[in-house]
């Protein structure tokens, strides 16, 4: 596992719980408005926060804390992710995962298993125009795949798309609602924040 940062309170980040957040590092995107460049880009990368640091934290804040968000990047790139979600589950916390949904073989395991208690998904665009949207060339059949196997969980999840009016419309919206029949799906604004970060980083790509 490569860890980028912990974020030891939050109220907000896992719905109904107090949590902690887990930030992984690594994307397999290249979304424009990007508002986690530091922990994608392979030259923005700070070194990665030992494990064991975090399992420590975790066991000091049982009683206080009720669970933890894995986010990144992308978890689900992680070979360590499994093994760390069951480590943090024996020490009696609910589990939020974050993903993009390009690994659904690591989502079902961690299903499977009964690692993960909610799960949030990012829709990027609609399945048409993925690739434009993620900079990457990406079969969208497999987002599909991780939409149906998240909505067939039983699990509570969530499905949200970041509007940027730049790279989407109004109609691309109501695309992607329509896909998830508008359960369980949030809209959030791009922050300017986001988009100059990720200018930045182009410009630094192109030097």
């Amino acid at each position: 596992m490569k860890i980028g940062g912990l974020i030891k309170f939050t109220l907000i980040d896992y719905p109904g719980h107090v949590a902690a957040v887990v930030f992984t590092q690594g994307c397999n995107f290249r979304c424009r408005y990007c508002h986690n460049p530091e922990l994608v880009y392979p030259h923005l990368l700070q070194e990665s926060m030992p494990k064991d640091d975090v399992l420590s934290f975790l066991r000091k804040r049982k009683g206080t804390l009720e669970g933890v968000v894995i986010t990144g990047g992308e978890p689900t790139l992680h070979l360590g992710l499994i093994d760390f979600m069951a480590e943090i589950k024996a020490l009696g916390y609910k589990i939020k995962l974050d993903t993009n949904g390009t690994k659904p073989e690591v989502l079902q395991e961690a299903i499977e298993r009964q690692l993960v208690d909610f799960v949030a998904m990012d829709l990027k665009a609609p399945l048409e125009k993925y690739s434009l949207i993620t900079g990457v060339e990406f079969d969208p059949k497999i987002i599909q795949k991780s939409m149906d196997m998240i909505v067939a969980s039983g699990l509570p999840y969530e499905f949200r798309t970041t509007y940027d009016k730049e790279v989407l419309t109004d109609e691309d919206i109501q695309a992607i609602s329509d896909s998830v029949q508008g359960k369980n799906y949030r809209v959030q604004e791009c922050l300017p924040v986001a988009k100059e970060k990720a200018a930045l980083k182009v410009m630094h790509d192109e030097v």
